[in-house]
């Protein structure tokens, strides 16, 4: 044999080859081997007859779109602990967080000035007193001398109003000595109310000043979440009106009522300030933050039961029923409302979709 002839048959048997599989793709594209899918199914093995009792319809519905805006919660009463005069801090005893009792000290100021002041008003008083003394005595003496005609009745007078004189300048110092105590008493800072310190406003050193806080003090009862919602969707609020109010530290999703709504639209962030009555919640404190959830405005969407749906690792797929048999579809899913579910893209409204799909193979 020559060494062309085994070069023949290899170059044969490899024409062959490309034909049969040329036969073969053409006979794929003509569906000889598998049934057509439009595109995005996956045809799934079985009876193509079988019944499928477990289905659903993909619905097209107006669905709330659910906002939610961040909020503190806070006490419905909170105090500032402010100075009443002018005078240096020389002491604060709390921290915020400290729980206080109503009268317990919040904080001390330098009362060297008072006392000062306190003392020249007590000298002034006891010479009043003294002065009010000896006028009050010559009046009795002077009464019982012109008793018996033995003073004028000028004389009388006169030592009469002195008398007088004299007792309005005792009474004028101590009611001096009275005011300057209670500035006195003005150098305790006191808690007006059981409660929690909140914050602390001031160091020891500082100067204290009429209305300057030194610290915040409310109390744990009466809490409301404070938000700011943007003014598009504060219009849609009352007062009275039940809201949602998620607290993420406690875990947990309540009812409440907007207690009150500002009317006033900050022209920097476009919000109004809505403040939320919260029911009485165990573990719940001043500071923690909250979530004000709520529908402001409406949007068309896709819905299937939740149950329909089948997670493959990431992929998200549900079983079609179509033209009597099933098919699989990828889909891409949004938020969940209840035990249904938002379709973002793969299926159509109108479409069957088999739930629970797991108990139907």
């Amino acid at each position: 044999m020559s060494q062309t002839e085994p070069k023949n048959i290899n170059k044969i048997v490899t024409i062959a080859v490309a034909v049969l599989a040329l036969i073969l793709l053409l006979l794929y594209m003509q569906g000889s081997f598998v049934s057509k899918v439009s595109p995005g199914n996956s045809p799934l093995p079985g009876d193509a007859n079988a019944q499928k009792n477990d289905t659903a319809i993909v619905e097209k519905k107006q669905i709330d779109d659910i906002l939610a805006w961040p909020g503190t919660v806070k006490s419905r009463t909170v105090a500032n602990i402010a100075p009443k005069m002018t005078a240096r801090i020389i002491e604060i005893k709390v921290h915020a967080g400290d729980k206080v009792k109503k009268g317990d000290l919040i904080a001390r100021l330098d009362e060297r000035d008072v006392k000062a002041q306190e003392n020249a008003a007590l000298a002034a008083l006891v010479g009043a007193n003294a002065q009010a003394n000896r006028a009050k005595a010559d009046e009795q003496r002077t009464r019982s001398l012109y008793s018996k005609e033995a003073a004028t009745r000028e004389n009388f007078d006169a030592v009469v109003a002195s008398a007088k004189e004299a007792q309005a300048g005792a009474n004028q110092a101590a009611s001096a000595v009275t005011e300057i105590r209670s500035h006195l008493a003005d150098t305790l800072l006191l808690a007006p109310f059981d409660g929690v310190v909140v914050k602390r406003h001031q160091e020891p050193g500082d100067m204290g000043l009429p209305g300057v806080p030194v610290v915040t003090l409310q109390t744990p009862q009466g809490l409301r979440l404070e938000a700011d919602v943007p003014s598009t969707c504060a219009g849609r609020y009352s007062i009275g009106m039940n809201v949602n109010v998620r607290i993420d530290t406690l875990g947990l999703t309540t009812s409440a009522q907007i207690d009150e709504i500002s009317p006033e639209v900050d022209s920097q962030t476009r919000t109004q300030l809505i403040k939320i009555a919260l029911p009485a919640i165990e573990g719940l404190q001043p500071g923690y933050f909250g979530w004000l959830e709520q529908a402001c405005g409406q949007h068309e969407a896709l819905l299937i039961p939740v149950s329909a749906v089948e997670h493959i690792g990431q992929l998200e797929v549900v079983k079609v029923w179509s033209e009597g048999r099933e098919l699989m579809r990828h889909i891409r899913t949004g938020k969940t409302f209840g035990e249904q579910i938002e379709v973002i893209s793969g299926l159509h409204a109108g479409e069957t979709v088999i739930t629970h799909p797991q108990q139907a193979q």
